[in-house]
């Protein structure tokens, strides 16, 4: 299963490709899409969106993994995050690909299998997931390799929990 993992943004949106074969994680491809500060905010939208287009439709992944948005300071930030995260899902669903959604606490917990991690530990905790020479930069590209993973151990549970229940 080919998963992708979004961290959104709409001047940086984290982005990971991850494929899932039995236990085993690899990477596929990842980086992040930027726009530049002080374009129209339609024009970046659009620009976050059609790179979310060609993104799918280059790695064609089986399924998409977003973190929900959690903000406690900023207002106007929060819309123009949650305004790129839906122009991301929306190229998604126009692909026919389902949408799984994880809180930043889900994310940490199952990747460092602790709620309240500190940055750096889930970075190098997606480095050594993943056999990577160095963390990925910026913060928002470990972050969307975090979701995917997290994403992947939930499908791991999920099938085991839907196979149990048929027996």
């Amino acid at each position: 299963m080919r998963i992708l993992g979004i961290d959104p943004g709409i001047a940086i949106a984290g982005f990971g490709f991850i494929d899932k074969e039995g236990s085993r994680i690899t990477p596929v491809q990842f980086g992040s899409i930027q726009t530049e500060a002080g374009t129209d905010p339609g024009l970046r939208l659009k620009q976050v969106y059609e790179a979310a287009v060609q993104l799918i439709d280059t790695y064609k992944p089986e399924a998409m993994a977003v973190e929900k948005l959690f903000f406690n300071r900023n207002v106007t930030t929060a819309f123009t995050v949650g305004q790129a995260r839906g122009v991301i899902i929306l190229a998604a669903v126009q692909a026919g690909i389902p949408v799984a959604e994880y809180t930043p606490l889900q994310v940490k917990q199952a990747v460092v299998g602790y709620g309240n991690a500190e940055k750096k530990q889930v970075q190098e905790m997606v480095r050594i997931f993943l056999k990577l020479q160095a963390a990925p930069k910026p913060d928002d590209v470990a972050d969307a390799l975090a979701v995917a993973i997290c994403h992947a151990h939930s499908c791991t549970l999920t099938q085991k929990l839907n196979g149990a229940f048929k027996s």
